[in-house]
């Protein structure tokens, strides 16, 4: 049941990240705001375009959401097998690559709430889901 569980997060994890990789921003966070206002509150406006095109919205040149894709993806794919057929090996690759995840996610959280004072609802998803995915792999004990 934990994996199947952790297997239900990755999918939903999966679903937002493609929606930021193939659906239009304006189309998937909605249209820019224009706030005109000399006074603006940082979190007036579109918070999830602002996210989206800010400076941290690529590493190593590649889009966080196309990233994120592929290795929600390969995740995905091994806890798949590790249903199927459970190994210690998967089980080793599905904690790494959760804690690893985990800490880009607090990055992107800290990211969002501090640096931007704006907020994804596809990165606050994704993140949450992959901090509950590894709270889930480490503490969830199956009898």
């Amino acid at each position: 049941m934990k994996y199947k569980t952790i297997q239900i997060i990755l999918a939903i994890i999966i679903l937002a990240s493609g929606i930021l990789s193939f659906i239009p921003l304006e189309k998937a966070c909605g249209p820019s705001l224009n706030v005109e206002s000399s006074t603006q509150n940082n979190f007036e406006g579109n918070q999830c375009l602002q996210v989206q095109t800010s400076q941290y919205e690529k590493t190593f040149g590649i889009h966080n959401a196309h990233l994120g894709l592929a290795a929600f993806t390969l995740l995905f794919l091994v806890n798949f097998s590790h249903i199927k057929k459970p190994t210690k090996k998967k089980k080793q690759f599905l904690t790494l690559g959760l804690a690893i995840g985990s800490i880009v996610a607090i990055y992107f959280l800290y990211l969002q709430f501090f640096v931007l004072n704006a907020l994804c609802k596809y990165c606050m998803v994704t993140d949450i889901g992959t901090l509950l995915s590894l709270g889930i792999i480490m503490f969830w004990k199956e009898k």
